[in-house]
């Protein structure tokens, strides 16, 4: 594939990026995970199952609101240059939904700090839906939404969970033929292990507003990196298949 200067310079940032997300993690990041493994080891395995289906149906829900609502007339981007500058300029305008939102319920107390979580996750899974509609997927087909719900592990997994889900994305046209078993309980257990201990400092008042400011933000950040250098790293692959 002959790549243009800019092609070469966003085919490097995603090995940069491949490699960082393989490194180990801190120390304290690997000790905080395991003491959420001890603690979701004692959840009874009826509330687990409750949880991971409130959290299923509150995603399902909102991937088919957004694809209702996305602009169907989203200008189409010729160039992966192009792509990347218009995801850009969504990433900014989710990050001030999100700072708006992680600021008003974190100043709110515990309700409206509960209130946050289904918040937060909209704002994502309303991101990704137009994501792909930028580098020009169909989110009306299944296989689609599923890899949007690869990118959300990426984004917001564990060190073990991170690189297999990466291989996955890697092998993607060799994967989709198995997007019905996604495992819904590990991707809430993982996405809640995440996001755990910033999210209780949320609902402590006088700081909580900061906090959930702060978090948002972050998150948003994390998830909007892994989003374009994912479809950037599709998009290789494809002008590879194209030769």
């Amino acid at each position: 594939m002959q790549m243009n200067e800019y092609e070469q310079r966003a085919f490097s940032e995603v090995e940069e990026w491949k490699r960082k997300l393989q490194k180990r993690s801190s120390l304290l990041n690997r000790v905080s995970k395991k003491a959420q493994n001890k603690i979701n080891a004692y959840i009874p395995d009826k509330i687990q199952q409750t949880v991971t289906e409130a959290i299923k149906q509150m995603i399902q829900a909102t991937l088919a609101g957004s694809n209702i609502l996305k602009k169907k007339n989203l200008p189409r981007f010729h160039t992966l240059q192009g792509k990347d500058e218009e995801l850009t300029k969504k990433i900014g305008q989710y990050k001030k939904i999100a700072v708006v939102e992680g600021a008003g319920t974190g100043a709110g107390g515990i309700l409206l700090g509960l209130a946050d979580f289904p918040l937060l996750l909209s704002i994502k899974m309303n991101f990704l839906m137009e994501t792909a509609t930028i580098y020009g997927y169909d989110t009306d087909q299944l296989e689609e939404r599923i890899y949007l719900l690869y990118i959300f592990q990426l984004a917001f997994s564990s060190e073990g969970k991170r690189r297999e889900v990466l291989e996955v994305i890697e092998n993607w046209e060799q994967e989709k033929q198995k997007v019905a078993g996604l495992n819904w309980q590990e991707l809430q257990q993982e996405y809640r292990d995440f996001i755990d201990f910033v999210k209780m400092l949320q609902l402590v008042p006088g700081i909580g507003a900061a906090v959930g400011a702060y978090a948002n933000y972050n998150l948003l950040d994390q998830l909007g990196e892994a989003a374009k250098n994912v479809y950037r790293w599709r998009y290789f692959q494809e002008q590879e298949q194209l030769k």
